[in-house]
């Protein structure tokens, strides 16, 4: 392979933000929930490579012919790896792509095929392009890839914030993850976080079940996050996490009284006793992205209550990791269900991804 952007790549990054920026000279597109990857082709050659310089070849084999078909001959394209289901974007699912059997991966292939979603140019033929401005990029993305074919899609895009304001609210239920404001006249600088993401934020009052400790040993790394079912079911939702290294200790010492005798009682004690086989909605089930990661966690009694800032539920769980804003003991631990999460109903996605009509 020889090309005048050769890999790896590290994608160019975004800041987050709480609202929609409106400052003229702006560029929207809607922010898809998938793997990033940057595209390298060389004739015949097609790279997959991840925002962490892990490739993804070989987990998505349909890829590599389909964008053999969609792209130009020599070319390296940034965008999105995503599954595409009527119900809107299925992470998870995705998810369960990364899988170390050739065997598995080839099966998963042909029951879920992925799509994948081109949102940047970095290079064409003999061209460098990332010291070109973005909208210059755009108009020659637009003019090169083929999007005849099912599951290669070209990112939306628009001038008008207002619109970016619609796809913000309109498609989140179907798994978007929020909007991008890219500055026009931005060249491609990678790993810098020249662009702007907004993003869903929402609150939400959560059983505190347990913890795990940070990797220094020093503190609490993580909460451990749960919600009831209409069954009276104490699932796991999510963690709560990020916290300063003062906070980290001063929590060791608050949770200290709730670790007395935490598993009598605990809902989560198989899980506890034996987390090796835990299921994905438990804690202490092994990590997709780092199978060695240690997931152990200590349990305590089930007595408080956090209020924690997430973005959006992904089936039964938070997508991403949440924010503790705050203990209530002003709640009862029972009183923290599934009826106060806001549910979005899924968008209709067919106008955008033309594989749905074909199913």
């Amino acid at each position: 392979m020889e090309l005048p952007v050769m890999p790896p790549v590290k994608p160019m990054l975004a800041k987050a933000v709480h609202e929609l920026p409106r400052t003229p000279g702006l560029l929207y597109e809607p922010k898809w929930d998938g793997f990033r990857c940057v595209v390298f082709r060389d004739g015949d050659e097609v790279v997959l490579g991840s925002r962490n310089d892990r490739p993804l070849t070989r987990y998505f084999p349909e890829l590599v012919e389909l964008l053999k078909d969609a792209l130009p001959e020599r070319c390296v394209v940034d965008g999105e790896i995503v599954l595409v289901t009527e119900g809107g974007l299925d992470f998870e699912a995705l998810q369960l792509r990364l899988h170390p059997a050739a065997s598995r991966v080839k099966k998963l292939a042909e029951e879920t095929p992925s799509s994948f979603v081109v949102f940047d140019l970095l290079a064409l033929e003999d061209r460098d392009l990332t010291p070109e401005p973005f909208g210059e990029r755009r108009k020659l993305l637009e003019s090169v890839v083929d999007t005849k074919f099912a599951r290669v899609h070209l990112t939306p895009l628009s001038e008008d914030p207002d619109v970016a304001q619609d796809w913000f609210t309109r498609f989140e239920g179907a798994g978007f993850d929020g909007v991008m404001a890219k500055p026009a006249d931005a060249p491609y600088e990678q790993d810098k976080r020249v662009m702007w993401k907004v993003k869903h934020q929402r609150t939400a009052d959560c059983v505190v079940a347990g913890f795990r400790w940070h990797k220094d040993g020093a503190g609490v790394g993580s909460l451990l996050l749960g919600l009831y079912d209409d069954e009276g079911v104490l699932n796991h939702v999510g963690v709560a996490s990020s916290f300063t290294a003062a906070r980290r200790r001063e929590l060791v010492d608050e949770l200290a009284p709730l670790r007395e005798n935490a598993l009598e009682d605990h809902p989560w004690r198989e899980w506890a006793v034996a987390h090796e086989e835990a299921g994905g909605r438990m804690p202490g089930a092994g990590s997709r992205w780092a199978p060695k990661k240690d997931l152990s966690w200590e349990p305590v009694r089930i007595e408080w209550v956090a209020e924690v800032r997430y973005e959006h539920v992904e089936g039964t769980r938070f997508r991403h990791g949440g924010r503790l804003v705050r203990f209530r003991p002003d709640r009862e631990p029972a009183s923290c269900t599934y009826a106060q999460l806001e549910e979005v109903p899924p968008a209709e996605l067919a106008t955008l991804f033309t594989e749905l009509g074909e199913a």
